[in-house]
């Protein structure tokens, strides 16, 4: 059973939001880096995928 991806910690991160806040900062990169090999991350956004795909199929 998956979580909502706003139930997810990658949802309310606050080196996510320092991060987006200024994308040319030390921490954007760091989080950038961080992305690529992190699990938590990477089923946050097959959550927020599969959250997007089933709001596709409600007004279809």
């Amino acid at each position: 059973m998956t979580k909502k991806a706003s139930e997810m910690a990658c949802a309310n991160c606050a080196i996510r939001a320092k991060a987006e806040a200024n994308p040319k900062s030390f921490m954007a990169r760091l989080w950038r880096f961080h992305t690529k090999f992190c699990p938590g991350w990477k089923a946050y956004q097959k959550a927020l995928a599969a959250e997007a795909a089933g709001n596709r199929a409600d007004f279809s």
